[in-house]
């Protein structure tokens, strides 16, 4: 009697569960059609939700969640996730050894290389030291890439937000350009940073719009209505006509693999150094690698992520990938590192994603809802939860700061914009102390991302708050 006993009691509390499973799924569904799926912005959409519980291995909800969508820059999630993993505590800024009296010497993509944002710079001070004793002869054979991502769109270019990628950036790959002077009144100068922009473009005809002979950096007879605009094959810029008055704007370099870098580095820091070319060879790249065993390390690796995650940073996105198949493979090459990361690390994943670049700037990816939790799951696994805290931004934070701003220290999450795209994943801790993993993925709707983005808040604040 006593088996019957509790196998009677275990079948009342495993269809309890059932009933309460089935409720909150009922009504995490209804709340899902109120908030989101009824609402105008989303009429013409196609929506995924997932919503999944670490602690039972349970999905709360899932609509759509099998389904393929362009992610945009939840994208940059898988690529934290190899970051987090293969780039250490600290971030390989340069590999070198000495040969016939010459510095050899190899970029690794590290993004944070003369980046204003990063004061402490140990592989400049490294370079310049060396550059006193020995010239410096710098290697791109582990360079397999191009300056830009598949499917990237090509008039794009002049914006800061699509920087090309390179083995050897430097000031992130942009030049900033800043106004100085007393614009209303038609007296001011343009500067540039790199400095070696400013000499490269003193006599190349750069000229105010209606006004021939005023070159860029000495227009003072009338106000600075205008903007900047980079030649698209070469690092030239011209002025443009603008309705506002100009300040500051921050432009993607042609970088030509690693020599405008190298060049910025002679003219600008007078260091002795040049480029070692050489075609790439898949047969002797790895015996040529092994011969620079020496390497210098730049910066905390997460003080990268942060940034990355926090403002969506494409260029430290797109790099930070490269850099982890520098370190994987020994070459870089976004094609290489996704297939060895999706045959390995991803190979679980519900569905196999279709994963083109680092950042989301290409519409060629395509990921599910259900692959989103997955991964995000993993990260919390394999690196905990308070580790993500540091790395992602919580309500009020970075991309949403304007949003959650009541539940900051409960969410965190990683946004996702393109024209038609809005993506939301992220952890979310409930007010009864449940830790969820959740993403929503909306693709096609044709009304304000604002108006999107205020629904799934209102949807996710919900969860919040009923469970």
């Amino acid at each position: 009697m006593t088996g019957l006993k509790q196998s009677a009691t275990y079948l009342v509390l495993f269809s309890s569960y059932l009933l309460l499973s089935c409720s909150v799924q009922q009504q995490i569904s209804r709340s899902a059609k109120e908030t989101v799926l009824q609402q105008p912005a989303f009429k013409a959409a196609h929506v995924g939700i997932s919503i999944y519980e670490p602690a039972t291995g349970k999905y709360w909800f899932n609509y759509q969640g099998d389904k393929y969508f362009v992610p945009a820059s939840n994208t940059k999630i898988p690529t934290c996730y190899a970051a987090m993993k293969y780039l250490g505590d600290s971030l390989v800024g340069l590999k070198y050894d000495m040969e016939n009296g010459e510095w050899i010497m190899q970029g690794t993509g590290d993004p944070t290389f003369l980046n204003r944002e990063f004061i402490n710079q140990p592989v400049f001070d490294f370079l310049k030291l060396a550059s006193l004793h020995s010239p410096i002869r710098f290697s791109t054979r582990n360079w397999d890439e191009k300056e830009f991502g598949s499917g990237w769109s090509w008039n794009d270019y002049n914006e800061s937000y699509m920087a090309e990628r390179s083995p050897l950036p430097v000031f992130g790959n942009i030049v900033r350009i800043r106004l100085v002077g007393e614009p209303v009144l038609g007296k001011y100068n343009l500067l540039f940073q790199p400095s070696f922009f400013e000499k490269e473009n003193k006599n190349l005809g750069i000229q105010l719009i209606n006004s021939p002979s005023r070159h860029i950096k000495y227009a003072d007879s009338i106000p600075a209505l205008f903007s900047v605009k980079r030649n698209k094959i070469l690092n030239q810029f011209e002025l443009i006509k603008s309705p506002s008055i100009f300040s500051i704007q921050e432009i993607p370099f042609i970088t030509d693999t690693i020599s405008t870098a190298l060049e910025i580095l002679k003219e600008d820091y007078k260091l002795n150094i040049q480029h070692l070319k050489h075609g790439y060879s898949s047969e002797n790249r790895n015996q040529y690698s092994a011969t620079l065993p020496l390497i210098i390390h730049s910066q905390p690796t997460d003080s990268m992520l942060k940034p990355m995650m926090h403002r969506s940073d494409n260029f430290f996105a797109e790099q930070s990938l490269l850099m982890v198949s520098n370190e994987l493979l020994g070459v870089m090459n976004d094609e290489k590192i996704i297939d060895t990361l999706l045959k390995t690390d991803f190979k679980d994943l519900p569905q196999k994603p279709r994963w083109a670049d680092g950042s989301g700037l290409s519409r060629y990816n395509l990921f599910t809802p259900q692959d989103m939790v997955a991964i995000l799951n993993k990260m919390k696994n394999e690196f905990g939860v308070e580790r993500i805290k540091v790395i992602f931004p919580t309500g009020g934070e970075g991309t949403i700061s304007n949003y959650y701003k009541q539940d900051a220290g409960f969410i965190y999450g990683k946004t996702g914009t393109l024209s038609g795209v809005v993506a939301f994943s992220g952890f979310l801790y409930t007010k009864k102390g449940r830790l969820l993993i959740f993403s929503t993925l909306v693709n096609n709707h044709n009304e304000s991302a604002t108006d999107v983005r205020r629904a799934i808040e209102k949807f996710l604040i919900g969860v919040r708050n009923t469970y």
